[in-house]
Formats: structure tokens, sequence, C-alpha cells
């Protein structure tokens, strides 16, 4: 098994870094299912830290063992429902397996097989409410006949398995909503959602500064905040876009025409000083940048707005 902490695509990608079976994954589509009891793992069994980019369930008929994200453990009971999202590094252990279902889906599997707008129709795959969930033994009944369903059509060779495997993950997804997260609405949730929006806005602010002051020449992008606060690029733009409305790309693009403003009509610096100070290579570049977001060249603002 390598050393290096993964950050991995899909349970398949997974899977073969740490050294185990992937026989039973089927590496295209973005989804997986299976009986964690199937894979075989040498126990008690203890994963390196790694970073998913993609959603899991974890369903619990009989089995015990721990997920550690960040600073917070969680010990995984019998009738209980793990869900994750792509976030945050974490490790998982197993002492004993004899019945426990593993769904993993990323984000291009929702949208092309259940919603496009798939955050809107199930805003809870955005939670930070990451504890696992103990349920009735009436409700763990009916979310297994349905996950049972999933299991049966993903080991077919229907041509269309995978919509009928998205029609039944929609049906499950439903139904965890009305169990769980019925009001749920990421807008309202607590501090850490939260805190990432202030983080993120923060280092905007801060990487203009530096890049204005001439400390750095690199604007930076979407992975460049994400790495900054250890999340998946695709989890933070999630979390900005539902929190804030913008998404990060908007955000970056609003920040530099703003900055291009105050330097156009407070400073003496040229355009194709502004060009570099705000990290584009080319003053074409930047002036079609400029135009598309204001609707007037860098020149005529300037020429409109000097004091």
């Amino acid at each position: 098994m390598k050393n290096e902490n993964p950050q991995a695509k899909s349970l398949y990608e997974l899977y073969l870094h740490l050294g185990l079976s992937v026989d039973l994954i089927q590496p295209s589509e973005g989804f997986a299912i299976l009986n964690l009891k199937d894979i075989n793992f040498k126990l008690p069994y203890q994963s390196p830290s790694f970073r998913p980019d993609y959603f899991s369930f974890l369903f619990v008929k009989n089995g015990q063992g721990k997920y550690t994200i960040d600073e917070h453990s969680f010990g995984v009971q019998q009738h209980s429902i793990y869900f994750t999202n792509p976030s945050n590094y974490r490790t998982f252990s197993w002492e004993k397996i004899e019945e426990i279902y593993l769904i993993t889906f990323d984000e291009t599997f929702l949208k092309q097989y259940i919603n496009k707008d798939i955050f809107s129709e199930f805003p809870f795959l955005l939670t930070e409410t990451i504890s696992p969930k103990i349920v009735s033994d009436e409700f763990y009944s009916e979310v297994e006949r349905v996950y049972l369903n999933i299991h049966n059509e993903y080991t077919n060779q229907s041509t269309d398995k995978y919509r009928i495997v998205g029609h039944l993950l929609a049906v499950m997804l439903y139904k965890i909503k009305a169990y769980f997260w019925k009001d749920y609405n990421p807008i309202y949730e607590g501090n850490r959602s939260s805190q990432i929006v202030k983080s993120f806005k923060r280092l905007l602010e801060k990487h203009y500064r530096d890049l204005i002051m001439g400390k750095t020449e690199t604007v930076f992008r979407v992975q460049d905040y994400a790495s900054a606060q250890n999340l998946h690029p695709n989890y933070l733009s999630n979390i900005i876009k539902t929190k804030t409305g913008k998404t990060v790309t908007t955000w970056i693009a609003d920040k530099s025409i703003s900055e291009a403003k105050s330097l156009l009509q407070n400073s003496s610096m040229s355009i194709k000083e502004i060009t570099y100070r705000l990290g584009f290579s080319e003053t074409a570049h930047f002036s079609n940048f400029f135009k598309k977001h204001t609707k007037t060249s860098p020149a005529q603002y300037r020429k409109e707005h000097s004091i």
C-alpha cells in the first residue's frame, strides 16, 4: 500500500490505492454499491487518511467500526445510516463486518441520472451534520429494500442499468430527506459552513491585497481556495454557491473587476501595469474581460471616472 494520503475521485480509485479488492466495483459512471463483507477486509482494519471526491451512504445492518473526519470520531452501530460528502480528509476502521452496504456516487452521476439541479432538490447533500443516524427498525427495513434493489440492478448487465439505479437512488434520497432532513436548509445550518464562507472571503480579500501590493503575481483558482481549507474544490464550490448565491468563480471575477475599477479610478498605474497586477498575462485579455463585465473598456472607464 502506498504511503501518500490519496485524494480519490471514486471508490474504485480509493480501493485500488489502498490495495483492496476492486473486482466488484465498476470503474465507470461515478457510482458504486457493495456489501463490505465481500471485500474481505483483514480485520481489524484501519485506513490511512484520504479525501474523497464523492458522496457516500453507509447502511449498517450488522457491523462495528469508526469513522473520523477532522477531530470528530463516530462509532458505527447497527441500524445506523452514515452520510458523508466530498470535504475534508477522513479515516475509517472496521472491527466487525457482517452486513454493511456502502453506496458511493459523484456529482456528475447525480446530475446525469437524477436531476441537473440536484442540490436544490436535495439540499441535505451539502449538510455538515456528519454523525451517523440510528434509525427505527421500520425505516431501516424500508431503505434496505431499496438498496438491495439498487445492488441487484448494479450487478446486472442491462444497458439501462444506470438509469434504473438513478431512479432507485432518487427514491432512497427522497426517503432519507423525509426521515432526516424534511425542512433542512443549508443556509441556516451551523457554524462550519458559515466558517467556510468567512474563511473564503477573508482569503479572497487578502490575496487581492497581495496582488495589488505586488507580493504575488498569480490569481488563485478554485483549487487554491479549496486547498487553503483542506476542502475538495467541488465541495467548496457547492457550499459557497448555496450559502451566498454566487459561485467561487463569480466571486473571483467580481473581485477582479472591483479592484480593476479602483485602480483605474484612483491610481496612476498604467493599464498594462494593472493588467499584470491583477494576474492577467496580456492587456488584450484584461481589456476583453473588463469590457465583458462592465460593457466599457478600461481606458474609457478611466476617462469617465478619474478623479
